[in-house]
């Protein structure tokens, strides 16, 4: 049978990822047909789900969008597209409120308004949130709620992506498998339009607060195809992971420190106000490499919530707390172990302003894309606030070229949770999988240096060339890496998330992006 005899059609708009990103696009496009492609049932396994923090939007008294575009490109590190930052800030008010229509929670005063948090790098209390640290799984319970209601929107729940298909130069749908079965023929999922929304490639490392199916498999997937990725490179690790030795590693939320948690090492020395002017509130990449080198000479850090939140952490910050109680931890009366972990991809496959990439039928949106807003290192929240700006404005532009359709009846795959929790066990166990995560977290970590990378990507190479059973799942994520690390090798500066210890300084003729195709990734490879 030939493989293209193995399809089903999606008859319009096929989204491959169901976090916020791709559920948001699916309801904007309404009543336009729309297939979403979730490799397990929704709201399992996306990155969404687990934002603590909230929607950074400036829909406070006294703050602007502009001030909010003004800290973007700050906490950037003078590579934010200027255009992108005004006009994505400028759209959050309105795409707060169709989360807030949609059904989402969020905290409010008792007049009705936004209750609003703060974190790092923001100068104004900017943060929408929901019961303290839940905003992420609040928002998807209710997205996940109201695609439920929605006619137009089909989703077939047990399919992972595994290659995007081309025709004539253009993406025409995806190849997928049933989650679990190595050995079945790929099934073709035919699009007149696809739209790619399935994450980023934090679980590329070996501490990470990525879900553990977030492998960089969308990126990889896109630049096998030949599309464009844009500043690989820039990887932010969160400096406040709690150090348990859980994969992935449980999440303390920036708003702790947003509400005056300190960080202190096993000494009792907080060390970040002789680091820089805002302390704890330093911009990401400073804290975590502030903590990555505590932890390098031989200290323990810690997050210190005590005298500011005492008791009140167990309701204010419910998600933190359980985390903690569940690995043994007293937040109350002790201190929180922390420790830098791979968090979220600024670069990924290059899109314009309405999400287009480099090919033909192509759209993505969330972390699997790169758009300009974030530059060098994101803003605290800013990655929910994007997904959904990009949701609608994809779903506009497929809007004005798609016309309304019927959808054609599909009976969906069954999905077998144990099954598929067993095959993404295998995966995670598999020793070569083991090995690029530490090759990845060891060489192409918080600090980087040429020594280091060009034998990141010689171990890669022989990764790729010598493990048993080469999956395309297997190349999308050998494939992301190569990009992460080759992009990073070529980058011969530190700016935001990149930061090389034989080039630790800026250099203004870095002040742009880094766009790349896989081939020149791989010949970076093969020169290293």
């Amino acid at each position: 049978m030939s493989i293209f005899d193995n399809s089903l059609n999606a008859d319009g708009a096929l989204i491959v990822g169901a976090g916020l990103a791709g559920l948001f696009t699916a309801l904007k496009l309404a009543p336009r047909p729309v297939t979403v492609l979730s490799p397990k049932p929704l709201g399992m396994g996306a990155s969404s789900a687990w934002a603590q923090g909230g929607v950074a939007a400036a829909v406070g008294k006294g703050d602007s969008s502009h001030a909010h575009a003004l800290d973007t490109e700050m906490a950037g590190a003078g590579i934010v597209d200027h255009g992108i930052a005004e006009s994505v800030t400028a759209e959050a008010a309105a795409r707060i409120e169709d989360l807030a229509r949609w059904g989402t929670p969020f905290d409010r005063d008792d007049f009705g308004n936004y209750a609003l948090g703060k974190e790092a790098a923001h100068s104004a209390n900017r943060i929408v949130k929901v019961e303290g640290d839940r905003a992420g799984w609040a928002i998807m319970q209710a997205i996940i709620a109201q695609v439920r209601r929605t006619p137009s929107i089909r989703v077939v729940e047990g399919i992972t992506a595994l290659s995007l298909a081309r025709d004539n130069g253009r993406i025409v749908g995806v190849f997928g498998r049933r989650l679990g079965d190595r050995y079945s023929e790929p099934v073709f999922i035919r699009a007149r339009a696809t739209v790619l929304a399935a994450g980023g490639l934090g679980g590329l490392y070996a501490v990470t607060t990525n879900p553990p199916g977030v492998r960089g498999h969308a990126m990889g997937m896109a630049a096998r195809a030949g599309a464009l990725i844009a500043d690989a490179e820039f990887v932010q690790f969160h400096p406040t992971a709690i150090a348990t030795g859980a994969d992935p590693a449980p999440l303390a939320t920036e708003a702790l420190r947003g509400e005056g948690a300190i960080l202190v090492n096993d000494l009792g020395e907080r060390f970040m106000p002789a680091i820089h002017p805002d302390a704890e509130l330093a911009p990401r990449d400073i804290v975590a490499r502030a903590n990555f080198r505590q932890i390098q000479a031989g200290r323990k850090v810690f997050l210190d919530t005590r005298k500011v939140l005492g008791a009140d952490i167990l309701t204010r910050f419910p998600t933190v707390a359980q985390y903690c109680l569940d690995a043994g931890i007293d937040p109350v009366a002790g201190m929180i172990p922390v420790t830098p972990a791979a968090h979220f991809h600024m670069g990924g496959v290059k899109v314009d302003e309405r999400g287009r990439s480099s090919l033909p039928g192509l759209w993505v949106c969330g972390e699997a894309s790169c758009t300009g807003l974030h530059g060098a290192n994101r803003l605290a929240s800013n990655s929910l606030l994007e997904a959904t700006v990009y949701g609608a404005r994809i779903a506009e532009d497929i809007g004005g070229l798609e016309p309304v359709r019927s959808l054609l009846p599909f009976k969906g795959i069954e999905w077998d949770e144990a099954e598929g929790a067993k095959a993404e066990q295998v995966l995670r166990d598999l020793p070569a999988v083991q090995e690029l995560r530490h090759v990845m977290t060891d060489l192409v970590g918080v600090e980087r240096d040429a020594t280091g990378l060009r034998a990141a990507l010689r171990a890669i190479a022989r990764l790729e060339a010598t493990a048993e059973h080469v999956t395309s799942a297997y190349l999308n994520m050998t494939t992301s890496a190569t990009l992460v690390a080759a992009a990073a090798l070529k980058r011969t500066e530190s700016r935001g998330g990149h930061f090389r210890t034989d080039f630790p300084q800026t250099d203004e003729t870095w002040e742009h992006h880094t766009t790349m195709g896989l081939d020149e990734a791989l010949a970076i490879r093969a020169g290293a």
